[in-house]
């Protein structure tokens, strides 16, 4: 049985837009994993709707995640996107974000096994008008931890 992935994209975003932690967990194998650009590593249904309940909607609402080009072998999948939402944060209430980025999507029993993207994060903080120094900081964290996975 080969996976659905329009479908998993659509069920994917849907729930992500909807804020809906369960359906999303759902979309995941048991021990499955999402690497989000912003918040790192959750592992686990429980972790991946905590994960989006209260942190991505904790920060941020009218989420809208749109997904382009598709291809998938049944195992692993990928996806360009265009991402946007508007902020909660302290100081930045209201702020629209908007960025683009690339999706991976691992599988095993047609769930989700692996979920990881790339993306500008960057690009997103400078539209919060974070400091400098804060983006900075930030990017050189990112770095160190790609650096830390070359062979």
């Amino acid at each position: 049985m080969s996976v659905d992935f329009k479908a998993v994209l659509r069920d994917f975003t849907a729930a992500i837009e909807a804020g809906d932690g369960a359906a999303l967990a759902a979309l995941f194998t048991p021990e499955g994993s999402y690497h989000d650009g912003f918040y790192g590593a959750s592992v686990g249904r429980e972790a991946i709707a905590r994960m989006l309940e209260e942190e991505f909607w904790g920060h941020a609402e009218g989420f809208r995640w749109q997904m382009f080009d598709p291809v998938c072998d049944g195992r692993i999948g990928y996806a360009r996107y265009l991402f946007n939402y508007v902020s909660k944060l302290p100081g930045v209430e209201g702020r629209a974000v908007v960025f683009d980025g690339l999706s991976q999507f691992t599988f095993e029993d047609n769930l989700i096994a692996c979920y990881r993207e790339q993306f500008n994060t960057g690009m997103a903080m400078a539209q919060l008008d974070f400091a400098p120094e804060r983006i900075a900081k930030h990017l050189k964290r990112r770095a160190a931890a790609l650096r830390k996975s070359l062979p």
